[in-house]
C-alpha cells in the first residue's frame, strides 16, 4: 500500500477533555476501519493522519497502569475547584491538563512510517527536546520515565512534558502535554505520573517570561515533520 506522509493538523482552541476525546476517537475509528476494508476487500487506499492541537480546562486524567491514590483530592474538592476528572485508556499513570499547556493529539498510522512505539514515543520526546532546545533549555530523557525531564539524576530533577499513547493496528491516540504558560499549582494535587519526589515545571517558569503558543506549535511542527519525515499542513 502507497503510504501517506501527510498529516493534516488541526487546532481545536479551547475545548473540553472529553470533546476532544470523541474527536480523537471518530479519527482512530476510521482510519482503523478503512484499514479492516482494505485487508478485506484486498484494496489500498491510503489512510490518513492527523495532528490536534488543543488547550482543555482544569482536568486530570488518569491511565490504565494509574493508581486513584496518586489523585490527592476527593470528588467534592474536585468539584469546588472546577477541576474534571476522567479515567482514559493510554498508557501512564496520572497528569493535569489545563490553561497554558499546550496538548498535542497525533493519530497517526504507522504503517504510513514506521511500525515501532518504542521509535515512536522517542521520536515525540525528541521533537519536543528539540523545540526547548530553540529556547536555550536542555532537556532529556530521565529512564524508565516517559516525557521530557529539565535535571535529570539530580535533586532538582521535573519535568516539562508528559506523554501517554494508545494504539491499535498501529494506530495511535492520545500524546503529550507540554507545560508551556500553566499554573503549576494543581500539579500539588496529585502524585504527577505516579512519580513520587520530583517536580514539575514550565517553559515560562524556566525562562521566567510568558509564551508565546503559536511559536512554541510552529517550532514543534517543524521538528514532527522532519523527524518523521511527515507533511504537516
Amino acid at each position: 500500500m502507497k503510504k501517506n506522509k501527510k498529516v493534516k493538523i488541526i487546532d481545536l482552541g479551547q475545548k473540553s477533555y472529553s470533546e476532544s476525546l470523541k474527536i480523537q476517537e471518530g479519527y482512530f475509528n476510521s482510519i482503523i476501519e478503512l484499514k479492516r476494508s482494505n485487508r478485506k476487500k484486498e484494496t489500498s487506499i491510503p489512510t490518513d493522519n492527523y495532528l490536534l492541537w488543543v488547550e482543555h480546562p482544569p482536568v486530570f486524567t488518569l491511565g490504565k497502569s494509574g493508581k486513584m491514590e496518586h489523585l490527592l483530592l476527593n470528588q467534592q474538592t474536585l468539584v469546588n475547584k472546577g477541576i474534571e476528572f476522567y479515567k482514559t485508556n493510554r498508557g501512564g499513570d496520572i497528569t493535569f491538563h489545563g490553561p497554558g499547556q499546550l496538548v498535542v493529539y497525533p493519530i497517526l498510522d504507522l504503517d504510513n512510517f514506521f511500525t515501532d512505539i518504542h521509535k515512536y514515543l522517542r521520536y515525540l520526546e525528541e521533537a519536543v527536546i528539540s523545540t526547548l532546545k530553540e529556547y536555550g533549555l536542555k532537556t532529556k530523557r530521565s529512564p524508565g520515565e516517559t516525557g521530557v525531564w529539565l535535571d535529570v539524576g539530580t535533586p532538582f530533577a521535573r519535568k516539562i512534558c508528559a506523554m501517554g499513547v494508545r494504539a491499535s493496528r498501529w494506530v495511535t491516540m492520545h500524546g503529550l502535554a507540554l507545560n508551556l504558560n500553566i499554573d503549576l499549582g494543581y500539579f500539588d494535587h496529585i502524585v504527577p505520573c505516579g512519580i513520587k519526589g520530583k517536580g514539575v515545571t514550565s517553559l515560562a517558569k524556566e525562562l521566567g517570561r510568558e509564551i508565546d503558543v503559536e511559536l512554541v506549535k510552529q517550532k514543534l511542527k517543524i521538528h514532527l515533520g522532519n523527524l518523521f519525515d511527515a507533511q504537516l499542513d
